[in-house]
């Protein structure tokens, strides 16, 4: 189910953290059909402490430019496999990376979110600012995230400087994804058994102006992750390797 995230039912979107002053209700341009989305309030008595120590000099001693690689596509699309393909290739080569795993944060940082469009919406916002943190600390970060709803991923890619979020579209046909579907879920979602399943019976959008592109059913695993390398090399976020 390929289409508008503001066309799917948001009735959740206003929590009881709206009644005790931590979001406030707004309407956002963002969002089609004006739909409703919860702005995070931050109390005037908390202001940013400065340390002395900045990015610059934090890329200066790890030898990299920390940037936030965000991979988004359907469910069994590869995100995950080439996410962990490349942080691997990165530290062959000497270079810190991470990879921010939508199962893994689940584990423990999204514990308590669910799939309702709301709690999507705020498992996107942890990890965008989880990776404006890493960014920060210089690490070359990946995210693998179905995120589906297209604002969702621009309002990360709005918490970091101009070329440091890099959208990589991991663009796989529903049919491919459902043969793939290693958990089953395609196959549960189809007999009513799993509710609110990116690709079934929940919409996703797809980016309109992503940095890559991969099409993963017409290429390999290695194959994916070594144009998501290259992106990197081209845009000096790492040197390229040394032809012996």
């Amino acid at each position: 189910m390929v289409g508008p995230c503001g066309s799917y039912p948001c009735r959740h979107r206003v929590s009881r953290l709206a009644a005790a002053g931590l979001v406030r209700a707004v309407a956002s341009p963002l969002f089609d059909r004006g739909a409703t989305v919860l702005t995070l309030t931050t109390s005037p008595h908390v202001v940013w402490h400065r340390g002395s120590v900045d990015a610059q000099a934090r890329a200066d001693l790890l030898g990299q430019t920390g940037v936030l690689v965000w991979l988004t596509g359907l469910p069994s699309s590869g995100k995950s496999t080439i996410a962990f393909a490349v942080e691997h290739q990165l530290l062959l080569r000497g270079r810190l990376a991470y990879v921010l795993d939508g199962d893994n944060v689940r584990h423990g940082l999204n514990a308590n979110l669910g799939f309702s469009p709301a709690d999507r919406s705020e498992n996107i916002r942890r990890v965008g600012e989880v990776g404006k943190l890493f960014v920060d600390a210089g690490l070359i970060t990946l995210a693998s995230f179905v995120s589906p709803c297209r604002a969702d991923r621009d309002q990360v890619r709005a918490l970091l400087p101009p070329g440091r979020f890099l959208e990589v579209f991991v663009d796989a046909p529903v049919e491919v994804c459902e043969q793939r579907d290693p958990k089953g879920l395609y196959r549960r979602a189809r007999a009513g058994e799993v509710r609110d399943f990116t690709g079934v019976n929940a919409p996703y959008e797809a980016p309109q102006a992503p940095e890559l592109a991969i099409a993963t059913g017409a290429c390999t695993a290695e194959e994916a992750a070594e144009r998501v390398l290259q992106m990197l090399e081209d845009r000096a976020i790492v040197p390229p390797v040394r032809q012996a």
